[in-house]
């Protein structure tokens, strides 16, 4: 068998941008969202910022995976504390 013929996945990395109230919580259900679906982690970046005369926590986390980022997007928007979920589609990558 030729592993060169071989059809590899192709896991494509995103990166969203998520606004939320700085609540402690936020990040443990950001992140169980994002196991749940089946996404890998490969960064998470985390600051506060003064926004229209509130605090906000914007969120940046790059995942990986073979699946639509509809998937994990449709699921972080319905988060409680969450506000705006903004996805960038990166290029695909082949796993080895």
């Amino acid at each position: 068998m030729n592993p060169h013929t071989l059809a590899q996945p192709a896991f494509v990395q995103h990166i969203l941008h998520i606004h939320a109230q700085p609540r402690p919580e936020v990040m443990e259900r950001v992140l169980r969202v994002v196991r749940h679906r089946g996404f890998a982690l490969c960064a998470l970046t985390m600051e506060t910022r003064a926004e229209q005369d509130c605090q906000q926590l914007r969120i940046t986390v790059t995942v990986e995976s073979e699946r639509p980022i509809q998937h994990l997007w449709s699921q972080l928007v319905k988060l409680v504390d969450v506000s705006r979920v903004d996805a960038l589609e990166q290029q695909p990558r082949i796993r080895a």
